[in-house]
């Protein structure tokens, strides 16, 4: 019996993180089960697909500390802008992301901080 994933297996999988961390803003947790699907998952991924997984990790935690610093920055009003422009950036990169993924494409700059 064939027990590897298959690559469509794996893409559900990759979308299914992404609309995970979309409904986050909603219900915080899902963002949190979706990173954790990722680290599970990513090792036994198709090469081009671990690149996604990567980048859903990346943005997890520095959305994560991007978030942090708005809360404390919210003291002196800043922070609420700060924290619109965080919400802003994860969307972006989830939306990218998911592009990338429809199209079989390997996220071109996983540890990067744009989009």
């Amino acid at each position: 019996m064939n027990t590897e994933p298959t690559p469509q297996g794996d893409v559900s999988t990759v979308r299914l993180i992404y609309i995970l961390y979309l409904v986050s803003f909603i219900a915080g947790i899902t963002a949190i089960i979706g990173v954790v699907m990722a680290y599970v998952n990513k090792d036994d991924a198709a090469e081009w697909l671990q690149s996604h997984y990567q980048f859903i990790i990346h943005t997890f935690w520095k959305a994560l500390v991007m978030s942090l610093i708005s809360m404390v920055l919210m003291m002196v009003f800043i922070g609420f802008i700060l924290i619109v422009l965080v919400m802003l950036w994860i969307i972006v990169r989830c939306v990218k992301g998911l592009k990338y993924v429809d199209q079989r494409q390997a996220h071109p700059d996983p540890t990067g901080w744009g989009f």
